[in-house]
């Protein structure tokens, strides 16, 4: 029979909340030796997730759009607002403010092969794993479904 998402997700993830620092988000992360972090509102519900990649921000900083100038005009070579998004990420001081939002999730009855699928075609490292109330019941990550392989599970 085909494992379930269930049967190998880690439960219980640690959790922090949008407010949280950010000393205290890498603090999390280095001690515990994991690479993200789901993020939830006061009613327990998802609102985003932060990871290593996310944090990276921090340390590497922002460089400013390319533009040119015409006629004293300036014409962006890329999106301002992808600019504006990024030196946020740069400066924030909390989760919230750095964080992902809107996380790709899964639920707890979705084949182990789906969930590794949508991983894999996503380009994601873990999936948040709800259940039917929206809560964070656990998180699945590729070192999960690498385990799981290696037990020989499906």
């Amino acid at each position: 029979m085909p494992k379930t998402v269930a049967d190998v997700m880690s439960r219980d993830p640690i959790l922090v909340r949008p407010e949280t620092p950010l000393k205290e988000a890498i603090q999390i992360l280095a001690e515990r030796r994991i690479s993200g972090l789901p993020v939830v509102d006061d009613a327990g519900k998802l609102v985003g997730i932060i990871s290593e990649t996310d944090l990276m921000w921090q340390e590497t900083g922002v460089t400013p759009p390319a533009y040119i100038m015409f006629l004293d005009s300036v014409i962006y070579l890329k999106n301002p607002a992808t600019y504006d998004r990024d030196l946020h990420k740069a400066l924030g001081q909390t989760v919230g403010e750095v964080m992902s939002k809107h996380p790709i999730t899964v639920s707890p009855d979705k084949s182990l092969k789906e969930a590794a699928k949508t991983m894999s075609d996503r380009s994601v490292h873990r999936l948040p794993v709800l259940d039917s109330e929206g809560q964070v019941i656990g998180i699945l990550t590729r070192g999960d479904v690498i385990r799981a392989m290696a037990a020989g599970q499906d």
